[in-house]
């Protein structure tokens, strides 16, 4: 960060400098530069700019405007009147039929244009200075006198997009120089945050009768207001009461109340000025509290020495607290003071009491002559928190609010997976489906309910919970495809000890993306806050799919099945949601752990590997499985090849396989490698590599292999054989053949770190046998080679040149220009797969196809 000597009031000048240094966003802090439409200037210029508008910042610039704005909404405030008279100014104090010793400067006055009168006599002596002797200049032209107001005063800041509030965390400011509340009122000398004498209820009348009737209002007058609006606020016995509003964050309040931020704060900026706060909600820390303590130059609010040196700000910092500087400067390389308010030292703990202790702390830790700071920030709060107060359901470790707040914030990705038949919209008991309007005459309901099991440790141990939801979708819609259903709908099951929202957000947003895709509705769900049942940052997932199939269409067709069919093999995307309590113990046991980096080029943890989502088979094999060709579906799911092929087939059949012929991913390799697993372990453990296998009669083979192919990774692996008494019901042979084959060949396994820095990463198209392939697979097997085939693509299913690849454990795709319209429309296809492998050169050979101009031009010499 570097300052500029830019003028901020010149506008222009503003304009210009985020021109030439592109600026993309401004973040307007001061209320003068917001007056002065600094904001209307560089909007105009095309630059965005984070604040509210002139005419939207009179809300702080005019005390008249905004005392005349909360009467016209009927927004709770003090009793007042404005003036440009000093004289009617006085004679309304005499004469008011309350206590009106209130005294403000209408315009900006840095603050400080706010007098509390004791008496009469002292508020008319305040209306002379302000007015006559022009104590705080041009602001005090015209002075609004007000009703003084009793109780508690909280500050409330909230963001909004000119339509919706997004609330902060309530915080107060502590205006007196000395504990206890003694001495000269000041700018702030410290902050807490949140304020815990303020109900939930109390919160939620603030929000309703200020913040959102003032942001409505704005809109209803023609100037919606976006940015901070900041709500100065009086518990009164008759209610919460307007004393004052600022257009941006308040200082200390700033300092207190950012830190509980979990959010990207940019992100929130970016929502309000794209005026989408409403999908973008920020989320805040909860179980936390700030304090902020202000260390303030001796003499401050009076005059004050400068220059002296500071000293301990790397101790403070190392005890983890937030240091933010105000009145300091650098000279000769020493932190100095330069200003009243010094700086601030700020501390995040489980409780306030904890956090004003380690503010405390901070602020001992730093020293500068004659510093002066408070050390009991909070000290109402503190006391209200030690008085006795009745159980509650939060208290007992359930969050009712939280759960609200997590149903409001899943909305709409549930919504976004309505399809025909239902509507996704949570909230009801319990969730409608329409299978006449879905398309079904006569149909069977097929239901199927799974977990994740312990890969969820990993991902909870990763911090990663975007792709778990797939898992569990996955998990149930992959296994009602056994009989031919098709998913129409998925409540989820969501349980944790205590209710993390961002993390339940992440996992239920996965659970309605995987919806999406599978072809399926969230329809409902649970979330389930047990305190005991769960440790701290854990949480169990369970889901239920329900399908249909109309009742001629069912699978498996075991009459049908006979000795001789074949087994189509659809690829798994690697170990899918079974046998991870083996995994992690071998994990456990090897070299590496979760973080391990992989490969040389380190981009992808052995965590993030092993958390690849389940693929989701129900779009791509629903089609298919209603062709009435194939006979049987197995998901190969807990238990792997040995125990679910046999659950489709008739007693007196079973299948036998070769590894040979289908590719296993090197993650199988390792783990069998590493745990020293036998052929058997490994087939009833995993996948293998196969997540389904279809059984399918001999004569249809190739026609629905390339079917399959056309959207999924699929190989003919074996056939169905009769079965002697007491035999295996499947077969898997040349198993530990392949596993290390496929060790060997792996020449750029991540696993085993053989990526060679600097080699090209080559994708081959082919059309055919692959007779140039083998030669050019051959070529870069060699050391003094710079080149890796990273992907072979064929626009032919089924040829010899994609088996050769795969026995090199070459990643290949089919893509088949029979199925696009244009030769544009073909080549587009392929360079989004050459996108996704990273390619940075193509070698064409044999491959039968004429590239289109614009495909040319954009590979032009590579």
């Amino acid at each position: 960060v570097s300052p500029t000597a830019v003028p901020v009031s010149d506008h222009a000048a503003v304009a210009q400098f985020c021109r030439d240094q592109d600026i993309r966003l401004v973040v307007v802090g001061p209320e003068v530069p917001l007056a002065a439409g600094i904001v209307d200037d560089l909007t105009a210029a095309g630059i965005k700019c984070f604040g509210p508008t002139a005419k939207a910042a009179q809300l702080e610039s005019s005390k008249s405007f905004t005392k005349a704005f909360l009467d016209r909404h009927e927004i709770p405030t003090a009793r007042w009147k404005s003036f440009t008279d000093p004289k009617a100014a006085c004679a309304f104090i005499n004469s008011a039929p309350f206590p009106a010793l209130v005294v403000k400067a209408s315009g900006l006055a840095a603050g400080k244009g706010v007098i509390v009168a004791s008496t009469k006599e002292e508020a008319c002596k305040a209306v002379t200075e302000i007015m006559q002797d022009k104590s705080f200049g041009t602001a005090g032209e015209t002075v609004v006198v007000e009703e003084l107001l009793e109780g508690e005063e909280i500050s409330y800041l909230c963001f909004s997009d000119g339509v919706t509030i997004a609330p902060m965390p309530p915080a107060q400011d502590h205006k007196r120089l000395l504990d206890g509340d003694e001495g000269p009122n000041t700018g702030g000398m410290g902050a807490y945050s949140p304020a815990p004498q303020i109900s939930k209820d109390l919160l939620q009348k603030i929000r309703e009768t200020v913040l959102q009737k003032t942001v409505d209002g704005m809109r209803k007058e023609g100037v919606p207001y976006l940015g901070v609006l900041y709500a100065g606020l009086m518990l009164t016995k008759d209610g919460p009461k307007v004393l004052e509003f600022n257009c941006r964050f308040g200082d200390p309040e700033c300092q207190v109340i950012l830190p509980l931020l979990r959010s990207d704060l940019y992100e929130v900026m970016q929502a309000v000025i794209n005026r989408r706060l409403g999908s973008s909600m920020p989320v805040w820390k909860e179980d936390s509290a700030a304090v902020t303590v202000v260390m303030a130059s001796q003499g401050y609010p009076g005059a004050y020495p400068k220059g002296l040196e500071i000293t301990g700000l790397a101790k403070a910092r190392q005890l983890g607290l937030e240091v933010f500087h105000a009145g300091t400067a650098l000279k000769e390389g020493r932190v100095v003071t330069s200003g009243g308010r010094v700086l601030t030292v700020t501390a995040i703990k489980e409780d306030l009491p904890a956090a004003l202790r380690e503010a405390n702390l901070g602020v001992a830790a730093i020293h500068f002559q004659g510093a002066t700071y408070r050390r009991d920030i909070g000290y109402r709060a503190i006391a209200f928190l030690r008085q006795s107060r009745g159980l509650t359901y939060k208290n007992s470790g359930v969050d009712i609010e939280a759960g609200n707040t997590l149903v409001q914030k899943i909305k709409p990705f549930a919504a976004a997976t309505s399809r025909s038949g239902c509507n996704a919209e949570l909230g009801g008991f319990a969730g409608l489906f329409d299978l006449k309007a879905a398309g079904y005459t006569d149909p069977i309901l097929v239901s199927g309910t799974d977990g994740v099991g312990t890969k969820l440790k990993i991902a909870q141990e990763c911090q990663k919970h975007d792709t778990i939801g797939q898992d569990l979708v996955a998990m149930c819609v992959n296994d009602i495809l056994a009989q031919g259903a098709e998913p129409l709908f998925f409540l989820d099951y969501f349980a944790c000890g205590k209710l993390d929202v961002e993390v339940a957000q992440g996992v239920i947003a996965g659970i309605a993306d995987a919806c999406k895709k599978a072809g399926c509705a969230l329809l409902g769900g649970e979330t389930a806050e047990m305190p005991g049942m769960y440790p701290p940052g854990e949480y169990d997932l369970a889901g239920f799919a329900v399908g249909a199939v109309e009742r001629g269409q069912m699978l498996p067709q075991l009459d049908r099945i006979t000795e001789g069919d074949l087994i189509i093999g659809v690829a798994s995307s690697g170990v899918h949601s079974n046998g991870f309590s083996l995994v992690r113990k071998i994990v456990e046991k090897s070299s590496l752990d979760f973080s391990s980096r992989l490969g040389v080029s380190g981009d992808q943890t052995l965590g993030e590997l092993l958390l690849t989502p389940t693929k989701l088979y129900s779009k791509t094999l629903l089609p298919v499985l209603r062709s009435g060709h194939v006979k049987a579906y197995a998901h190969i799911t807990g238990g792997g090849l040995l125990e679910n092929i046999p659950r489709v087939l008739p007693q007196s059949l079973g299948v036998v396989l070769d590894a040979l012929t289908w590719k296993i991913p090197e993650i199988f390799s390792w783990l069998q490698k590493e745990g020293n697993l036998s052929e058997e372990e490994m087939a009833r453990t995993f996948n293998c590599g196969v997540g389904a296998v279809l059984v399918v009669q001999k004569e249809m083979a190739q026609q629905l292999l390339r079917d399959v192919q056309a959207h999924e990774t699929a190989w003919l692996i074996g056939k169905v054989v009769s079965l002697q008494k007491g035999s295996d019901s499947v077969k898997v042979l040349n198993l530990h053949r392949a596993l290390q084959a496929n060790r060997s060949l792996c020449v750029h396994s991540h696993l085993q770190g053989k990526i060679q820095p600097g080699k090209v990463k080559v994708a081959v198209l082919i059309s055919g046998t692959g007779t140039n392939l083998e030669a050019l697979i051959n070529s870069t097997k060699k050391d003094t080679s710079y080149a890796q085939i990273v992907l072979v693509i064929s626009n032919k299913a089924g040829v010899e040149g994609l088996r050769k690849a795969e026995r090199a454990g070459i990643p290949t795709r089919v893509i088949e220009h029979t199925r696009f319209q244009s030769r544009a429309e073909f080549d587009s296809a392929v360079d989004k797969v050459l996108e996704e492998f990273s390619v940075e050169l193509i070698c064409l050979a044999g491959f039968m196809r004429i590239l289109s101009g614009p495909f040319v031009k954009k590979w032009e010499g590579e």
